[in-house]
């Protein structure tokens, strides 16, 4: 007897990630299972816009005490309590065991206080705000990833108290290392992998060399899905945001170009800036209208391990490193409510990665938010 047709929005089947060599699978039959689990408590929907108790706040004391300046835009400042620690560093001892190596790992730790109001956050602030965030994100990676020994700039925001985020006053970091972590190391060895083994499809942009770019050919065939098929959320003129087809947490999205390869931060043209501070206040303006609360994510930006160096004209210089192609990924934990998460639970710790809610869903799901912010249409 035949089996019925499969269906990927009830049937469970797996999906494949092709940035990290890794499937996940999709059990969409299970969003209709009830949950007595655990509920987390309201994120503070309400904050002062001056807290004389937060470390981050312009004038007052941080935990290292350490006192801030009276910052009226984007500030960065070292993190008191770092990581990772400037070189020089002690000698690791001879491994006991081959199975038991250790390696140093030296550099340093920023923080990014992107407005002086404790209140605010990406969705809240303005566009030219968020550029300036953009401009300091620039600034540290050129000045970190041109430092003696540094190999990989990663730039990330933590938001919310169930990401693990510490003070609500809005910050990101970045964290400056002696090697290249895992998981980027892991994107950029696939999209090496790509431009080797693939041959590019017509109309679609090219990597460095005109080789074939793994993120310039995805982009390039979601935006040919049909809107109500896809998953596609929000496109300006030079930047998508989507839900991957391999997403893992409920309503993940990735923001990336599509006009052309842009491997860092600045290779940005002008406009390119803009559209890009853009698209990350829409997209977070979606993410807390799902549930009308603050929303709460990891968010990380994928680009060349190291910024270009230039030439002696000032030409930026074309290397191996250029293959990456810069993205930033949204890993938000919130999936039936306000109060419910997502687990890293049983089988995803000990098997593989698994979702209910498909890609597809989730998509349409941000794409009817507004972009009005619920606080403001409230009012």
């Amino acid at each position: 007897m035949d089996s019925e047709p499969f269906d990927p929005t009830t049937h469970p089947h797996r999906r494949y990630n092709p940035l990290t060599n890794t499937h996940i699978l999709v059990s969409p039959h299970r969003t209709k299972r009830p949950w007595l689990g655990q509920t987390e408590p309201a994120e503070p929907p309400n904050l002062p816009q001056y807290d004389p108790a937060c470390y981050l706040c312009p004038g007052n004391t941080r935990a290292g005490g350490k006192v801030n300046e009276m910052y009226t835009s984007t500030v960065v400042f070292e993190n008191d309590y770092a990581a990772v620690l400037p070189p020089p560093g002690p000698v690791t001892p001879q491994a006991a065991h081959p199975l038991l190596t250790v390696e140093p790992i030296q550099g340093g730790c920023d923080v990014v206080c992107f407005h002086p109001r404790h209140d605010l956050s990406l969705p809240t602030l303005f566009v030219s705000d968020v550029e300036n965030i953009v401009d300091e994100w620039t600034r540290v990676y050129m000045r970190r990833g041109t430092e003696l020994g540094i190999k990989y700039v990663q730039i990330f925001e933590n938001k919310g108290a169930m990401m693990g985020c510490s003070n609500p006053h809005p910050h990101s970091q970045v964290w400056s290392l002696s090697t290249v972590p895992t998981l980027p190391a892991k994107e950029l060895a696939s999209l090496h992998n790509y431009a080797s083994t693939t041959h590019v499809h017509s109309g679609v942009p090219t990597g460095p060399d005109g080789h074939a770019c793994l993120l310039c050919e995805y982009v390039h065939h979601e935006l040919s899905v049909p809107e109500d098929e896809g998953r596609i959320v929000v496109t300006n003129e030079h930047f998508v945001a989507l839900v991957p087809w391999w997403a893992y947490w409920p309503f993940e999205i990735m923001v990336l170009p599509y006009k052309r390869h842009i491997s860092s931060l600045v290779h940005f043209t002008v406009d390119e800036k803009h559209a890009f501070a853009d698209i990350m206040s829409r997209v977070t303006k979606r993410y807390d209208n799902i549930f009308s609360c603050p929303f709460a994510y990891a968010m990380g930006v994928h680009q060349r391990p190291l910024p270009p160096r230039r030439d002696d004209d000032g030409m930026y210089v074309k290397d191996a490193d250029d293959i990456a192609h810069l993205h930033v990924h949204f890993e938000p934990p919130l999936l039936r409510s306000a109060s419910v998460r997502k687990f890293l639970a049983g089988f995803e710790v000990m098997a593989e990665p698994q979702r209910d809610l498909t890609a597809e869903q989730a998509a349409k799901t941000l794409r009817n938010c507004s972009e009005v912010h619920y606080l403001l249409a409230a009012e």
